[in-house]
């Protein structure tokens, strides 16, 4: 019995042995370029590169596999770095950026052997002939709703205890493009859930990334009277600036996006909105190693954990865990649909047709109750202005 067991260890470790170096030599010379339109100091591209990480060490890459270009404009200087990632041998190439799109379909053209894809972009769904190119983006919608949630209960919190009296929300926005009005709505929408009678004013930086512009324009919103800040720009200004006024006697707090930031707003952040990347990393990679074929348009939330919030902070209302895991498994479940037409109205009625989205003009992405957000393709549609939201001017 002794010489079986040794002799069945030993087969288990020959074979344990055979499959790392096939595993080892699968992945040997696999080269993974990143175009990345900010650096690690930028929470919209932090997030990307741990996703990246995490794609990295899951399919067994060493670091010098993934090659990585930082701050990349939105210009010629991209079809740039793309060429020089084919030249270095990458055989699938990232892009993070909505303006990044037209430089890498000019360089999947020239590189057809090379796999190029592009977060946020439109091009990939409608593609017939180009079948190098690939779009994704996740359901960010989802965790925004969810963290309206959190910034719902907290603002219920102080009225309930007549420290508010005016539920009125501030948003700090960076363009006024789909993807933040999806955001941002989906957000106050969350809200809306807890408290019904919540107003919300956005106000745009025209920047993705601004420390001083998104802390001035928080404060701005602060000083017309919101309590709570959220935001869709991708660094700690608006926090920082909302913890200062919290820390002055003054309640108002903020839900963040990309990043946890109780670090830089201990007691003024609530959570963040988060997109978890390393969903479609380390897919998309592993597809390549396999030597398979790429969704050509790829989105996903809470059902593939592509989506979440961030750790809830101190100063969350009670009953906002047990509030935010009902609404995510109600998502998950397909029970809770975060643009149900019931809960918004357009000029006092609600929406049963919508065919106006920009880029997708003609085409119905109201049906079932609901607007059909990142089903149509990967990048959000939803530019519909409702009934609660004001856009203020950057005047």
């Amino acid at each position: 019995m002794k010489k079986l067991l040794a002799l069945i260890l030993a087969l288990v470790m020959v074979l344990s042995v055979a499959s790392m170096a096939c595993s080892k030599e699968k992945t040997s010379g696999i080269k993974v370029g990143v175009i990345l339109v900010g650096d690690e100091n930028e929470g919209y591209t932090r997030a990307h590169m741990d996703g990246v990480e995490a794609a990295r060490k899951a399919n067994g890459l060493s670091e010098d596999q993934i090659i990585y270009k930082y701050n990349v404009p939105e210009d010629e200087t991209c079809y740039n770095a793309a060429k020089d990632l084919v030249a270095k041998g990458c055989k699938i190439i990232f892009a993070n950026s909505f303006g990044h799109e037209s430089y890498m379909i000019e360089a999947a053209k020239e590189f057809p052997e090379v796999m190029f894809c592009h977060a946020t972009g439109q091009t990939a769904a409608k593609e017939t002939e180009l079948k190098n190119i690939f779009n994704y983006f996740t359901s960010i919608y989802e965790a925004r709703y969810v963290s309206g949630i959190v910034a719902g209960m907290k603002l219920k919190q102080l009225m309930d205890e007549g420290t508010v009296t005016d539920p009125y929300i501030g948003y700090v926005g960076a363009f006024p493009y789909a993807e933040v009005v999806s955001g941002y709505t989906a957000f106050f929408l969350g809200i809306r859930s807890i408290v019904p009678d919540a107003h919300m004013d956005v106000h745009y930086t025209g920047k993705w990334f601004g420390i001083s512009e998104e802390a001035e324009t928080a404060n701005l919103l602060m000083a017309r009277g919101a309590v709570i800040i959220g935001q869709h720009a991708d660094s700690t200004g608006a926090p920082m600036a909302v913890q200062k006024e919290l820390e002055s006697g003054k309640a108002v707090y903020s839900v963040g996006y990309n990043v946890d930031m109780l670090n830089v707003a201990p007691d003024a952040a609530l959570t963040s909105a988060q997109n978890n990347w390393d969903a479609f990393y380390t897919y998309a990679v592993k597809t390549m190693i396999d030597g398979g074929t790429l969704k050509q348009d790829w989105c996903s939330g809470y059902k593939d954990n592509a989506v979440q919030i961030s750790a809830l902070g101190k100063s969350c209302a009670p009953g906002t865990e047990e509030a935010v895991k009902a609404a995510i498994d109600k998502i998950k479940n397909g029970e809770l649909h975060v643009f149900d037409c019931r809960n918004f109205t357009v000029n006092g009625e609600h929406l049963t047709s919508y065919d106006k989205s920009y880029g997708f003009e003609g085409v119905e992405l109201i049906w079932d109750g609901y607007f059909h957000e990142s089903e149509k393709i990967s990048a959000p549609l939803f530019d519909i202005r409702i009934d609660g939201i004001t856009e203020l001017n950057n005047d």
